[in-house]
């Protein structure tokens, strides 16, 4: 259900974007973060992981944050490049499959404790972030970090892992921030933010208590 919430979320911020509600479309790739985030450590709490978990879950991250991030920063930026600007745009999921697969293939062989390439995960939210800041950042940086996202995800370059940071002693301050950051953000503007928003902020809440009483009782806390 997680994982088909985050391909959800990827779907609708096609549609906000579409549809000229950039910062809304932003948000959606966030909460889809926060559920791929939870989906994996749920299932394995849960003695839920499968194959098909796994799969199903490279599905969803490649329409989430792969795609929505390239219509999002299409219609943001490189619309005003017509065909070229969305031939550019379209890089960036075929990058991120192409990451994808990779990992996919070579999951068994990696460390827990580098990632090779930046993952579609992180490159995804970079630029949702991005785009919520649009208009104070200058369109040739968005164009560079962009650019070099594609080809960080491809590389084999070493990028450190943070799977084995405890989340109650981290993760909790780090979500804790980026919740207030998101509220002063849409302060007052309830109408005009994603409904989703509203739910997947409590749940994740609420993931985040049972993970921190789990951590107390048990010191592997996955």
């Amino acid at each position: 259900m997680f994982t088909l919430g985050n391909l959800f979320c990827g779907f609708l911020s096609v549609g906000f974007a579409a549809n000229g509600q950039f910062n809304n479309a932003a948000v959606l790739i966030l909460i889809g973060m926060m559920l791929d985030s939870m989906d994996g450590r749920l299932a394995r709490m849960l003695k839920a992981d499968s194959a098909l978990g796994k799969e199903l879950d490279s599905l969803a991250d490649i329409v989430t944050f792969g795609v929505a991030p390239s219509f999002l920063v299409y219609y943001t930026y490189f619309f005003q490049f017509e065909l070229i600007g969305l031939a550019i745009a379209g890089l960036f999921p075929l990058f991120g499959a192409y990451r994808l697969a990779r990992f996919n293939i070579s999951s068994g062989k990696s460390s827990i404790n580098y990632f090779i390439g930046v993952p579609i995960t992180a490159a995804g939210g970079i630029l949702a972030i991005l785009t919520l800041f649009g208009d104070k950042i200058p369109n040739i940086v968005t164009t560079v970090i962009f650019t070099g996202l594609c080809f960080l995800m491809v590389s084999k370059i070493r990028i450190p892992s943070l799977k084995e940071v405890p989340l109650p002693k981290y993760g909790t301050i780090v979500t804790f921030f980026l919740g207030c950051l998101l509220f002063l953000l849409y302060k007052g503007t309830y109408g005009q933010s994603p409904y989703l928003m509203y739910i997947a902020a409590p749940l994740y809440i609420a993931y985040l208590a049972y993970r921190f009483v789990k951590g107390k009782n048990n010191k592997d806390i996955d």
